[in-house]
């Protein structure tokens, strides 16, 4: 297992589509959750792509955006066969690393938000429904 962080510039074409395709799977197809993810945000100067390898399979990844004056994690995301085995944590922690220099926020899906609290995030508004589901906006005071 390992991980990568990486810009669009830097990701190989395969490793985009693997990124792509399991975001894909798992938020539209498994969540049944049709929404746009390809927003234009990937490709922007300052987003970076977290992603987690088991040998040459991508099993999980994640997308740290520049939102000045904060850093925003989102399209957290494993692989079904990769879930149980505390992946999500080391990738959180890893993203969080990465983010250690400014204030990180989420929107995190509803029945998730202790999961988070656990990694230090506070949430700091009303529950919101996007895309069809609950979401609490959460922050990580640095």
């Amino acid at each position: 297992m390992r991980t990568e962080i990486m810009t669009f510039e830097e990701m190989a074409p395969r490793t985009a589509y693997e990124v792509w395709r399991l975001r894909q799977d798992v938020f539209v197809v498994e969540q049944s959750c049709p929404y746009a993810d390809l927003d234009g945000r990937d490709v922007e100067e300052g987003t970076r792509h977290l992603i987690l390898w088991i040998g040459d399979d991508v099993v999980g990844t994640l997308r740290i955006l520049d939102d000045d004056p904060h850093w925003r994690i989102g399209r957290v995301v494993l692989a079904p066969r990769a879930r149980g085995r505390g992946l999500a944590e080391a990738m959180m922690q890893a993203a969080l690393t990465a983010t250690s220099d400014r204030d990180v926020v989420l929107d995190a899906q509803s029945p998730l938000a202790q999961w988070y609290r656990a990694l230090g995030f506070a949430v700091v508004g009303d529950e919101f429904v996007e895309d069809g589901t609950p979401h609490l906006p959460m922050r990580l005071f640095r």
